[in-house]
Order: C-alpha cells, then structure tokens, then sequence
C-alpha cells in the first residue's frame, strides 16, 4: 500500500496575545489606569477632609489625644468618654426625668496597673481592696497630677454590646483588650 505523499504541511499560525485584542488597546489600558488614579485621588481627598474637633469624635486616636493624662492611659489602661446624667424619679406621679448629660475625657486604668494610683496617694489601700473584692476596675477624670482628680471603682458591664461589631462580616475585638 501506497501512502500518498502530502505536499503541503499545516502551518501553524500563532494565536494573538491578550494585548493585541481589540479589547485590551492601548486606549483602553490608559483609561483604566486613569480611573485607578483618580479613584485612589479621590479617597485621599475624603479621608483628609475628615474634621476632628470637639462636636465631631471621629477616630480612637482623638480620644487618646483628649484623655487626662493621655500616656498614662494609653499605656496602663484605655481612654474614655466619661457620660454623667441624673435621673429625677417623682413617685406621686410617677415620672422619670433626665437631665442634659455631661460628656468628658477620661481613662479605665487596668486591674493590673493600680500601683499608678496608690504611688501617687490617689486611692487608699482601704480602696483598692474594696474595688478588687467587687471585680471592679478604676477609672478617672481629670489630671492625675492636679490637686482633686475624680477617681471612681467602675464596673465593667458584661452584658454592654457593640452592636457595630455584630453586623455579618463584621470582624470582633481580640479577647484579651475586652477585660480591666
């Protein structure tokens, strides 16, 4: 048997390469990078504008900065804003009022940093133990150095949520910063 002797081969011809289609020319390209930049431009334009002052409490660090004694704090404990409102209960008829409430700087030192205060004859011995028997922490308003600061046993309230943490995907706080 006889094979038939082909006089033409199959050429192979190269396929065009991604940036050779119409889809991605050189055009194309340009403008998508623009619209990157521009994009990129624009957040910065929006996370510079954020004004922070005392009618807008927008960040961690604004608060660090407004804490009585700010590197106390945050090295032995975590600023905070401190809310005092009184309540008015009238029995005959009984009604419940609430005054306007006070918001100030202030700072939750932890169980493990009490010395601070007993050092500088803030807080008694008598103190210390009566807070610790309670589980408690103590927190404070005003200038640790000043001649009264406002240092008060607080509790921490289990039950307090975040409810900004339980949006879905919302990712929690590490386990060990939730407990004074």
């Amino acid at each position: 048997m006889r094979r038939k002797s082909s006089t033409t081969r199959p050429t192979n011809t190269p396929k065009p390469s991604i940036f050779q289609s119409p889809m991605f020319n050189f055009a194309t390209i340009a403008l998508l990078g623009g619209v990157m930049i521009l994009g990129i431009g624009i957040g910065i334009a929006f996370s510079s504008t954020t004004t922070l002052s005392s009618s807008n409490v927008a960040s961690r660090e604004f608060i660090d900065t407004r804490a009585p004694n700010p590197e106390i704090c945050v090295q032995y404990g975590s600023s905070a804003m401190v809310m005092d409102a009184r309540l008015f209960v009238t029995l005959n008829p009984f009604n419940v009022f609430v005054a306007q409430p006070n918001i100030r700087p202030g700072c939750v030192i932890r169980q493990n940093n009490w010395a601070i205060l007993e050092n500088k004859k803030l807080v008694t011995s008598e103190q210390v133990r009566e807070c610790k028997n309670r589980l408690n922490t103590f927190g404070f308003t005003g200038d640790l150095n000043s001649e009264k600061p406002d240092i008060r046993c607080i509790y921490q309230n289990e039950s307090a949520q975040n409810f900004f943490l339980s949006q879905p995907g919302a990712v929690g706080t590490p386990q060990d910063t939730e407990r004074f």
